[in-house]
C-alpha cells in the first residue's frame, strides 16, 4: 500500500529563505508561503496572543514542535524579556529555527529532537511541501482531507484546491531522537516554565504524558493544537484537569468541520 512516505533521499543542500513578515523584521523559512501561513495564527486574540499577553519579564518558555520558531518569536515581541528553549526534529526546519532565535530571541536555545513519552528514536515523516503538518503520526489521506476542509472554508475554489493538494503530503521518512518534557527539564537548570506550547501534530497526548508528577507544578499553563481522533482531545483535557488546570477549548472557524482544536489550560 502506497503510504505516501519515501526512503530519505541523500544529503542535499539547504538553504534557508529570507521572508520578509508585515511589520516585522525578517525571518528564516522552508518558504515564503508555509511562513506567511505560520505566522498568520500569532495574532493578538488569538490563543498564542492570549497566552503571550500572560507573560511576563523572566518568564520561561517551553516551544515543543516549534517549526522554525515564529511562536517564539511572537512571545519575544510581546513580551521581550522571555527566554525560550524550541524543540524541533525536522532538520531543514530547525536551522531556520536556531537562525531566527539567535536573531530574535536572544538568550534561548533550540534542540534538535521530537518530544513523546519516551527517550530513544522514532520514524518522522517530513512534508517538503507542508512542513507545518509533518510529524510522528502522519497520515496523508487525512492530512489531505484536513486542509481541503481548511481551504474550502477560506473560500478557495475546487479547481484551486486540487492543485494544491497534487503532492502536498508526500513525505520522507526520517529517523529522529525523542525525548521527553520531563528530560529536556533535568537536562538543563532551566527552572520553571511560565508556558508549555505544543504542536505535535497528534503526538499531543503522548507529550503531556511525557511530564512526569513531580514536574507539572513547575508548569504554569499549556496551550496546544490538538487532533481529536480516537479521543484525544478528550484523554488531554482529562490529564490536565487531574493535574490542577482550569481548561477552555475552542476552535478556529476557519477549521469548522475539522478535528484540529485549541486547548489553552491555566492554573487557578
Amino acid at each position: 500500500m502506497d503510504t505516501g512516505t519515501r526512503p530519505a533521499p541523500g544529503p542535499r543542500p539547504f538553504e534557508p529563505v529570507e521572508v520578509r513578515l508585515p511589520g516585522h523584521a525578517p525571518v528564516w523559512g522552508v518558504g515564503s508561503a508555509e511562513t506567511m501561513s505560520v505566522w498568520r495564527e500569532m495574532t493578538p486574540d488569538g490563543m498564542y496572543g492570549r497566552a503571550a499577553a500572560r507573560l511576563r519579564p523572566g518568564d520561561r518558555v517551553l516551544d515543543i514542535g516549534a517549526n522554525v520558531g515564529l511562536a517564539s518569536v511572537f512571545f519575544h515581541d510581546v513580551q521581550p524579556g522571555i527566554t525560550t528553549v524550541a524543540v524541533e526534529p525536522a532538520p531543514d526546519l530547525y536551522a531556520c529555527l536556531q537562525a531566527n532565535l539567535a536573531a530574535h530571541v536572544p538568550g534561548s536555545r533550540a534542540v534538535r529532537a521530537a518530544v513523546t513519552d519516551r527517550v530513544g528514536h522514532s520514524r518522522f515523516v517530513y512534508y517538503p511541501n507542508a512542513p507545518s503538518n509533518s510529524g510522528l503520526h502522519t497520515d496523508p489521506v487525512t492530512d489531505d482531507a484536513l486542509t481541503r476542509r481548511y481551504l474550502e472554508n477560506s473560500g478557495v475554489e475546487e479547481e484551486f484546491i486540487e492543485m494544491v493538494l497534487e503532492g502536498l503530503h508526500d513525505g520522507v521518512s526520517l529517523e529522529v531522537p525523542t525525548l521527553t518534557v520531563s528530560t529536556l527539564l533535568r537536562e538543563r537548570p532551566y527552572g520553571d516554565i511560565a508556558l508549555l506550547k505544543v504542536d505535535v501534530e497528534r503526538a499531543e497526548l503522548e507529550v503531556l504524558r511525557g511530564v512526569e508528577a513531580a514536574d507539572w507544578p513547575r508548569i504554569g499553563e499549556v496551550v496546544a493544537e490538538v487532533h481529536d481522533e480516537g479521543g484525544r482531545l478528550d484523554a488531554c483535557c482529562d490529564l490536565l484537569r487531574a493535574q490542577g488546570f482550569h481548561i477552555s477549548v475552542d476552535q478556529d472557524p476557519a477549521l469548522a468541520g475539522t478535528e484540529l482544536y485549541e486547548i489553552e489550560a491555566r492554573r487557578a
